[in-house]
């Protein structure tokens, strides 16, 4: 008798359970979808840029961005400049004669902004571009274009750049999971995901290098025509190439994803004299974006796995409407990026 009732009070649990995470899965695809639907956000990095440029010795002028975007920027972020600076009026900095030299702060990044950029123009003419993330508000400053940050903080910086990159990313999201319905949890989906990783860190590299340029219209266009036809072979249910060898698709279409990576990095900025650790650092972000995404997923197959939960509805019907909605947001957004690259 006291077994039963544990089996029953166990089945009731998981029962709960069920429902709750599918209206979780639910409400994930349906976030996905949402963003999707917005052509000019789908994987856009809210990036504010914060310009100094040294007139003489310790004197600068700095702004955000330019005309009302920069107010704009101003009422979300403040920096905090090092201890001798001063502003003095609306756009002068004076630091004496030690220089910009010291921490550089900016609160409120995390935020509405995903990251700061700050373009330095020293005094030599030399440019310098520094990022500050929510994880890394605060850079070391010397003074000069002498870049002495250290290695660490490089790579701390970029990684959670390409981390939040591919969580923002939802076309490069939809694509991921548009393989996963297609090839399913089984051998093929590592040979898969390793094609997509190899490929889009190829022209994410030689995009980054300047050995390789292409225009970010047709790029985007292409992006969003992926998601089109992984979601539409995911629905066939008779055998075609991209059933035979999903790895294949998966690297032609991640040289293009590449692509719009290394546009997104471009904008983000790279430090002249880190550039190998920096873009190193920015894949390895991206990659671990992706398996955390994977990871999720892997946690909603094995609860379907369960005896019990496999006896509740939902589950099965999810999957068809999921990549009907995938197919056909993309394919709206696939037809105004063409349309923006004809006009």
């Amino acid at each position: 008798m006291r077994g039963l009732l544990s089996g029953v009070l166990v089945r009731q649990a998981l029962r709960h359970l069920t429902r709750k995470l599918s209206v979780f899965l639910a409400g994930l695809v349906a976030l996905l979808l949402a963003g999707l639907a917005t052509p000019a956000a789908a994987h856009e990095m809210s990036m504010a840029e914060l310009s100094l440029r040294e007139l003489s010795r310790g004197e600068f002028i700095w702004h955000w961005g330019a005309g009302s975007t920069g107010e704009s920027i101003a009422r979300d972020l403040t920096p905090r400049w090092p201890g001798p600076c001063r502003v003095d009026g609306d756009s002068s900095l004076k630091c004496g004669s030690g220089g910009l030299t010291g921490s550089l702060q900016i609160d409120g990044v995390g935020q509405r902004y995903s990251a700061a950029l700050v373009r330095v123009v020293w005094l030599d003419g030399q440019t310098r571009v520094y990022t500050l993330t929510a994880g890394q508000p605060s850079l070391y400053l010397h003074g000069s274009a002498d870049d002495r940050r250290d290695g660490a903080e490089i790579f701390r910086a970029y990684t959670v750049l390409g981390f939040e990159h591919i969580l923002s990313g939802v076309d490069h999201l939809l694509f991921v999971i548009g393989l996963l319905f297609l090839v399913g949890f089984n051998r093929q989906l590592v040979a898969t995901i390793t094609a997509f990783t190899v490929a889009h860190s190829l022209t994410l590299g030689l995009s980054v290098m300047g050995w390789l340029a292409l225009r970010p219209a047709p790029v985007e266009a292409c992006i969003a025509l992926s998601i089109v036809l992984v979601a539409g072979e995911a629905l066939r249910t008779r055998d075609t190439l991209a059933r035979r060898w999903p790895a294949l698709v998966a690297f032609v279409f991640g040289l293009v994803h590449g692509l719009g990576f290394a546009g997104a990095l471009r904008e983000i900025g790279l430090p002249e004299q880190h550039l190998p650790l920096a873009l190193l650092s920015f894949n390895l972000g991206v990659e671990a974006g992706q398996l955390a995404t994977l990871g999720l997923a892997w946690l909603f197959f094995l609860v379907k796995q369960c005896r019990v939960l496999r006896r509740q509805p939902g589950w099965g019907r999810f999957r068809q409407p999921a990549l009907y909605g995938m197919g056909a947001v993309a394919a709206y957004w696939s037809c105004l990026r063409v349309v923006a690259i004809l006009a």
